[in-house]
């Protein structure tokens, strides 16, 4: 199991693009004047529309600096997606624009692309053995706006069909039963704003609302003999709670919770239809736990059993479809480890030696002896392997290109911990984070420092392959830290909430106690350090360029919240409550007095620094209007404002044409503002 969880009105959208509406014509009439506008002008526009991509104030690309990265933006990778009937892999990798599916039947043998779309294809589920058609179900969404539709692709005839209703819903969560007949998934068609669990049967080709409780629900598991379902209501990072509906009649039977509340990470039947095992930081015989560990539970049979060990936690598991093994994951200071386990004894089997870094897409092959996995480290990008259970074997099935560098080049990060404003048990309080260090001798005065910042903020930065961040290493000899600061995921539930509603800034000031570290470090440049972050990173970008512009030379902000009141108003109607359950009610006029004094666009005028701002204008968690306004903001208080925004993208750039030119033009904005070339 992998584990994971109105648009603003026309009139407030064109209200808030006023501001660069008027600065664009004011540019206009200034250059019909016979005096050209400057784009080193702070408050002077320069604004391009150029297909899908709208700039302001951002130079031509250099061609040499294009040159340049060429085979840093030509690295790729490849993950599992699941294993089909003949014993083939299912991949998903990019060749042209976007990732697709392919097929590969042996180790490092031909990639077949079978799905050709011009947007990305995700959520990939194969059929299992037996089932009465073969093929597999996938999503997929228009221009990034994630109102994602399910289609099945029919691996006789190659062609696909839509399986849901083609509108403006979100679907995905993809469940099959375990004979493939039956098709469980969240749907947010009725009212647009829950997800209810809808089944769909694959014979028939009928589809049906199954559970509409209200809320945000998923399907986590069928039982062997699909008449059951397993699922779960997701309330927040640290609340959900867990139930089995009826197939047939579509009760809902909700499971009972040690302490009252905890966070469930999925559900899968055990091999018999009786038992479950589920990942949770419910209390374990009392007890309470700081991480989410693997526990089995047979009713009748006494407490559950918890299978992983603290003080980890589990970030995916998956079972055969055979019953005889299960596997997962545990995430170790951002570092991943496989361990497998046979059932029902639960004594871990002998496993290859694997490479240290990222493990997913657990997928065991029809006849349960193999278990595919997607391998990612910090200098080799992911890449589909297999492990042969029988033999305790490792066995490569794709080998991404890395654009012809030399992969010997490449640096890996340290962990470091640095000390921050506050203590617990009377010790100061240490925040981890992963320094890239230049391979190259530091310069006189130290490396230049870019600081990047997850977004999430329920999510954990790890040492994963980056090739921007070697292009910054061994290209310009910029050091790069990525830190986990509070309210990351990874490091337990007390974590996780410290930085919740009022303590917001409480995170940004971690960052400033980041800039502390770095001025102690003789190797490391404290007067040229940018700092870049997306989605709940660039409200950090921001919020530390509105506290430390003093000590932060520029900022790359990429679709990120400029205003926690104007976010929330204008995300869309499904994610408003569960973004609530994080940063608070803007309905509450107490917490909104917060999101003011908090708020970057309100405190513009303290952003003393360049800013570089990056959109998507389809972005259904982050609207672009919060980028519109927090560049027109900062670009009035006198300072250089870069502006992008791609009109087929949403949260992020997956197009590999978009992709590129926001590197090259984010290489040029450091190149200028933090090295001052």
């Amino acid at each position: 199991m992998r584990l994971t969880p109105p648009i603003a009105s026309l009139a407030l959208c064109l209200a808030l693009a006023l501001p660069v509406s008027a600065q664009t014509a004011q540019t206009a009439q200034t250059a019909q004047a016979g005096q050209p506008a400057s784009i080193d002008a702070p408050t002077a526009v320069e604004r391009k529309e150029q297909g899908n991509r709208v700039t302001e104030n951002i130079p031509e690309i250099p061609a040499e600096l294009v040159e340049r990265l060429n085979r840093y933006q030509n690295t790729r990778g490849a993950s599992v997606d699941g294993w089909t009937g003949e014993g083939c892999l299912l991949v998903s990798t990019r060749f042209a624009e976007t990732s697709q599916v392919h097929r590969v039947c042996e180790p490092l043998a031909m990639r077949e692309q079978l799905t050709f779309y011009r947007e990305p294809v995700a959520g990939v589920r194969v059929a299992p053995p037996g089932a009465p058609r073969d093929g597999f179900v996938f999503g997929k969404d228009r221009g990034g706006d994630e109102f994602s539709q399910l289609y099945w692709f029919d691996a006789r005839t190659r062609e696909a069909t839509l399986l849901t209703d083609g509108k403006r819903s979100q679907n995905g969560g993809t469940v099959l039963s375990r004979d493939g007949s039956r098709m469980a998934w969240s749907s947010t068609s009725r009212n647009g704003t829950d997800r209810d669990i809808w089944l769909r049967d694959l014979r028939s080709g009928q589809s049906r609302l199954l559970l509409q409780e209200g809320g945000s629900w998923s399907a986590q598991d069928f039982s062997p003999d699909g008449s059951r379902l397993l699922v779960t209501k997701y309330v927040s990072a640290n609340e959900s709670y867990p139930g089995e509906v009826d197939v047939a009649t579509g009760r809902v039977r909700m499971f009972p919770i040690d302490g009252g509340k905890a966070a469930f990470d999925g559900f899968r039947y055990a091999p018999d239809g009786e038992g479950v095992y589920y990942v949770s930081d419910e209390p374990v015989a009392g007890v309470p736990s700081e991480f989410r560990t693997l526990r089995h539970h047979r009713p009748g049979q006494g407490a559950p059993v918890q299978l992983s060990t603290a003080p980890w936690g589990v970030d995916a598991f998956e079972l055969s479809g055979d019953g005889r093994h299960l596997a997962y994951v545990t995430n170790e200071d951002g570092i991943h480890r496989l361990t497998v386990l046979p059932l029902p004894s639960h004594a871990p089997v002998a496993l290859p030696e694997l490479p240290v870094g990222l493990i997913g897409g657990l997928e065991f092959s029809p006849d349960g002896q193999r278990l595919a996995v997607t391998l990612n480290t910090s200098t080799s990008p992911s890449d589909a392997h297999v492990i042969d259970l029988r033999t305790a074997t490792l066995a490569r099935w794709t080998k991404s290109e890395v654009g012809g560098l030399d992969t010997g080049r490449f640096v890996a990060p340290t962990l470091v911990r640095y000390s921050t404003f506050d203590s617990v048990d009377g010790q100061p309080r240490t925040i981890p984070a992963f320094y890239y260090r230049p391979s190259k001798p530091a310069p006189a005065g130290g490396y230049p420092v870019v600081v990047s910042i997850h977004g999430g903020p329920e999510s954990q930065a790890r040492p994963g392959f980056n090739a921007s961040i070697q292009f910054l290493l061994d290209e310009l000899g910029v050091a790069v830290l990525v830190p986990n600061v509070r309210g990351s995921s990874g490091y337990g539930k007390t974590w996780l909430t410290l930085d919740n509603a009022d303590r917001r800034e409480d995170s940004v000031k971690d960052i400033g106690a980041l800039l502390d570290w770095i001025a102690t470090q003789p190797e490391l440049d404290a007067s040229r350090v940018g700092v870049s972050g997306g989605s709940y990173g660039g409200y950090m970008v921001l919020a530390s360029l509105m506290h430390y512009s003093d000590r932060i030379r520029a900022g790359i902000d990429i679709v990120g919240i400029s205003d926690f009141s104007t976010f929330l108003t204008n995300t869309e109607e499904y994610r408003r409550d569960l973004r609530r359950a994080e940063y608070g009610d803007e309905r509450d006029p107490a917490m909104r007095a917060v999101f003011d004094r908090i708020s970057p666009l309100k405190n513009a005028h303290r952003i003393d620094a360049p800013l570089f701002v990056a959109q998507g204008r389809n972005d259904p968690r982050v609207p672009y209007t919060e980028a519109e306004q927090i560049a027109a903001a900062v670009r009035a208080n006198g300072k250089p404002v870069w502006f992008l925004m791609f009109n087929d993208e949403g949260h992020g750039f997956r197009k590999k044409s978009n992709s590129d030119y926001f590197g090259a033009a984010s290489i040029l904005f450091w190149q200028r503002h933090l090295l001052g070339e």
